[in-house]
């Protein structure tokens, strides 16, 4: 796994979660004592053998800089294994992220001076656990482009989430958008993903 790189996205605002994000991004709310939502993501990457990660944030990020320079500073970088905290560096417009594409375009510079075979794209305010490394075989053993994890959700909920539609074929197809609330009906109806 050392030829992959993590990038986790950790500048959720986080809205939904207010007042515990009044303070912090979502990735830093305190989760069993001292730690924190990222801690999964993060604990997910190590445990799957992935010892290289770039976290991009964004909002109100104090608390999650300290968490990660104090919490996981154990990985080495003449190993070259770190753990790298980027903020926006509008190096290519005069806003902040507009997404996960832009995030990750934004920091295109910083991610092509660390050369992989595959890049994993992760969410750092999930709070799950996963096996990264069997996602990784299973993406190279089929040779695809991309590889998405995703959950079946029910049709009512489809408005909390991104939502994929995915074939029925071996070399499934699937388009994502996320869902709005209609203002008549209340029933989600799509909404381009942002690119």
């Amino acid at each position: 796994m050392r030829d992959v790189l993590a990038i986790v996205l950790a500048g959720g605002r986080g809205s939904r979660l207010d007042p515990l994000t009044r303070d912090r991004a979502k990735p830093a709310i305190p989760f069993g004592g001292a730690y924190r939502i990222i801690d999964f993501t993060l604990s997910n990457c190590i445990n799957s053998g992935l010892r290289r990660m770039i976290v991009l944030t964004q909002y109100k990020a104090a608390s999650l800089d300290r968490h990660l320079q104090f919490g996981w500073n154990f990985l080495s970088r003449q190993l070259n294994e770190f753990i790298e905290v980027l903020p926006p560096q509008q190096r290519l417009d005069d806003h902040w992220y507009q997404g996960t594409a832009d995030a990750v375009n934004q920091n295109i510079y910083t991610i092509e001076k660390n050369p992989s075979e595959q890049l994993l794209i992760l969410s750092g305010d999930h709070i799950y656990k996963m096996d990264y490394a069997e996602m990784i075989r299973e993406h190279r053993e089929s040779d695809a482009d991309a590889t998405i994890a995703c959950l079946p959700v029910l049709l009512e909920q489809a408005s909390e989430f991104g939502v994929m539609k995915i074939d029925e074929s071996p070399l499934e197809r699937a388009s994502a958008s996320i869902p709005t609330k209609t203002a008549k009906t209340g029933t989600p109806s799509p909404k381009p993903a942002s690119r």
